[in-house]
């Protein structure tokens, strides 16, 4: 009996060697196959890692190869959809709704599920979107393996699951290192100037999730300052103001750091969260407003011919608006300040008049600000004096304003009615 054990115990252990040797030579997709199948229930994590290890060795190509692959391969059976969808209608009931739900999901959300398990599995996930979200302009059909990761991700990355944390300067310097890497905007260059915008009149919060414990997702700088900040450059200055003299939370900064958790909408929830911490910390701060960039003016600027210029401006001499399509525009030209009304006629329109073909408003941030139930405050001319500033906007900056007791009604009214809210400021240049 006990030679009979040691020879099924060297028999089996043959297999799981051939088994390993076999496996290794499958290509993705079949290893795809085999976690979607009865063996991804006992093997989940080997096949799952073993998926992992392969897709990081792919060329860009074959990136591309395999989303169409997994897309297609996985997508739903229309005609077994349409089979449950006329079985559902005939007899109308939670099962025949259950089943219809299941077919109609197809199995590229279950592929996903598994292919979770790897080690690591769900950052793998987020860097495999962030290479898919490169192809999809040029590969619309790859929108719908998108939409299925982006569906999960908006479970998996549920508020409810994430912790909100402060930066400071005493956070691990694994994170502070990430954070310098990860702020696009407004450059951070080293440690000292991180501690700048740590310091006592400054506030700078992340979120993070369980199981990416020190990879922030996103982060929001505050600035503490004496009525909404309306220059990026006095904003993230060595400190001049004392912060007892502060009344508004001035939020500054707001990155993304994962672009693969794009439109994954972590933003919206992160200013309201940082809204509660701040009245909770320090109940004399009662304004909250934003000194926002304007990405995309410049590019809409140089694609308008003369007449529609001459339709939004009106009684107004647009040549002397030139000087914006000139290669040799520096910083700080003066013509910016002399021609400041027009500029802010013209962005007025841009954020108010200007749709996606969705009827939202073209701007992203004007988009994410509105859809928060934010109000458009002021425009700011040479809001963020810097090379960035001017190739994105001619150096113009925005402030929205975070009404508390209106929130939810300029939502509601953004959202149902298409209504945007803007300050008697801006109702001037409309």
């Amino acid at each position: 009996m006990f030679l009979k054990k040691i020879v099924n115990a060297i028999a089996d252990a043959g297999k799981d060697i051939l088994g390993k040797n076999f496996s290794d030579k499958k290509t993705l997709i079949e290893l795809c196959d085999d976690i979607i199948s009865f063996k991804g229930v006992a093997s989940g994590i080997a096949i799952a890692r073993q998926i992992s290890d392969k897709y990081k060795n792919l060329t860009n190509d074959e990136k591309l190869k395999f989303f169409y692959q997994i897309n297609d391969r996985y997508k739903a059976n229309i005609e077994q959809v349409k089979n449950f969808a006329e079985d559902f209608l005939k007899e109308p009931s939670e099962n025949s709704l259950n089943k219809l739900n299941s077919v109609s999901e197809g199995m590229r959300q279950e592929l996903i599920r598994r292919m979770n398990m790897a080690p690591n599995g769900t950052l793998f996930l987020v860097h495999m979107r962030e290479d898919l979200i490169k192809y999809l302009s040029k590969n619309p059909e790859l929108k719908s393996l998108d939409s299925d990761l982006r569906h999960l991700f908006k479970s998996w990355f549920n508020p409810g699951f994430l912790s909100l944390k402060k930066i400071t300067w005493e956070t691990k310097a694994t994170i502070l290192e990430k954070i310098i890497n990860y702020e696009k905007v407004h450059q951070i260059k080293d440690m000292s100037d991180l501690k700048r915008r740590l310091e006592e009149d400054r506030r700078f919060y992340a979120y993070f999730h369980p199981v990416l414990k020190d990879e922030p997702l996103i982060f929001v700088q505050v600035a503490f300052t004496k009525g909404v900040g309306n220059s990026i450059q006095e904003i993230i200055k060595p400190k001049t103001s004392d912060i007892k003299n502060a009344d508004t939370a001035t939020f500054y900064s707001i990155s993304n750091c994962q672009e693969g958790l794009m439109r994954v909408t972590l933003g919206n929830f992160l200013i309201k969260r940082v809204v509660f911490e701040i009245q909770e910390e320090h109940p004399e701060i009662k304004n909250f407003g934003t000194l926002s960039p304007l990405p995309g003016f410049s590019d809409w600027f140089m694609s308008l011919n003369n007449e529609r210029i001459n339709k939004i401006l009106k009684d107004y001499d647009i040549s002397k608006l030139d000087f914006l399509r000139s290669p040799s525009l520096k910083i700080g030209d003066p013509k910016i300040l002399e021609e400041k009304k027009a500029l802010k006629r013209l962005v007025a329109h841009y954020l108010i008049n200007e749709k996606t073909k969705s009827g939202k408003p073209l701007n992203p941030v004007s988009r994410f600000h509105l859809g928060n139930g934010a109000s458009i405050h002021d425009i700011l001319i040479n809001g963020n004096a810097s090379d960035y500033g001017y190739k994105e906007s001619f150096g113009i900056m925005v402030n929205y304003i975070y009404q508390l007791d209106k929130l939810e009604k300029i939502h509601e009214e953004f959202f149902t009615k298409g209504i945007i809210s803007y300050s008697e400021k801006i109702k001037k240049y409309v």
